[in-house]
């Protein structure tokens, strides 16, 4: 089965390359598409205080896809999981999501803050974030994954 996805949009300004850590403060734009959407697309969501945002790693290269295990950040003192324990860019489908807080919306441009996105990247959707899909119940994680995100955001 193939499963066509065409960009609602696109991220403008924030960095234009990618980088490990101190997305946290990073301010961009996401610009939808006119032809496709009317000016009121999206009315309503700057009553939120956060959205989700699922993008594309388009610039990741194929030939960077990971099909199995590797160590995050390359790092010989975490274990090698797999891809699929992971949420970084070389995934199969290079697929990103961030939840990012919401700074505006101005008829179809969203200004968003700590989208882990860069300039020109496509957008797939946005999705309001709301308490009642917040995880229920403790979460669990491993060390090294607490460990990357200290300096990520």
């Amino acid at each position: 089965m193939e499963i066509r996805l065409t960009p609602i949009g696109f991220v403008r300004g924030g960095r234009t390359a990618a980088e490990d850590d101190d997305w946290g403060q990073v301010r961009a734009e996401i610009v939808l598409d006119g032809a496709r959407f009317a000016p009121d697309a999206l009315s309503g969501l700057a009553d939120f205080s956060h959205a989700e945002i699922v993008y594309h790693f388009h610039a990741v290269p194929e030939a960077d896809i990971v099909a199995g295990a590797r160590r995050p950040r390359g790092r010989a003192d975490w274990p090698a999981v797999g891809i699929f324990a992971q949420r970084g860019r070389s995934r199969p489908n290079r697929l990103g999501v961030s939840t990012c807080e919401i700074l505006g919306v101005s008829g179809l441009v969203l200004s968003v803050r700590g989208l882990d996105a860069i300039d020109g990247t496509p957008v797939l959707d946005i999705k309001p974030v709301l308490s009642g899909f917040a995880p229920r119940g403790m979460l669990r994680e491993p060390e090294w994954a607490r460990a990357i995100m200290q300096t990520y955001w």
